[in-house]
């Protein structure tokens, strides 16, 4: 599974990494991004020009699923639970955000394991450093985005701060070496 965390600008960046992901890419996505609470507005209509692949935002109890990319609903946490499928919480917020990264980055380490892949985008706190980092050292794959090609930079530059991820590039770089590692070459 990859998960990718995003806040400020994450709307952007998001589109260009499902632009460059390969066809080949099948694991699923789940996008973490703060919102405010009560937006609304289908994935399809702000991705689908931008992917082939399945875009949904998730329902609680919805079973995980190949070749799609699953977006966190504004206003809950989102995680994966035992069995593969999600769950939804209306939980205090986390890192003032709620839908947190790092609860979805813990959740899905928690199932994943070391088939885990977390990717960290731009963004304005600090939200999805701390988990990140208790992934990279549980054997997860991270990646960052190079602060100084994120539109905002904080989120990428307080993982930065914490630890050493497995890669940092800029969004195109990062869908490449994505494409890479389903190929197996990393």
């Amino acid at each position: 599974m990859i998960v990718v965390g995003t806040s400020s600008g994450g709307v952007t960046a998001v589109q260009q990494l499902l632009k460059n992901l390969d066809d080949k890419l099948s694991m699923p996505i789940v996008v973490v991004q703060h919102l405010p609470d009560h937006s609304r507005v289908a994935p399809q209509t702000v991705y689908g020009n931008h992917t082939t692949r399945d875009l949904v935002e998730v329902i609680d109890k919805m079973p995980v699923a190949d070749r799609t990319v699953f977006f966190a609903p504004p206003g809950y946490h989102l995680s994966i639970e035992a069995g593969k499928y999600f769950a939804l919480s209306q939980e205090d917020k986390v890192n003032y955000s709620r839908p947190s990264i790092d609860v979805t980055f813990d959740s899905a380490s928690d199932i994943f394991h070391k088939s885990l892949c977390a990717v960290l985008l731009t963004g304005a706190n600090d939200d999805g450093a701390k988990a990140m980092a208790r992934l990279s050292q549980e054997g997860a794959y991270t990646i960052v985005q190079d602060p100084e090609s994120a539109e905002v930079d904080r989120m990428p530059t307080a993982a930065l701060k914490l630890f050493s991820p497995d890669f940092v590039g800029n969004i195109e770089d990062i869908a490449h070496h994505l494409n890479n590692l389903v190929e197996g070459n990393k």
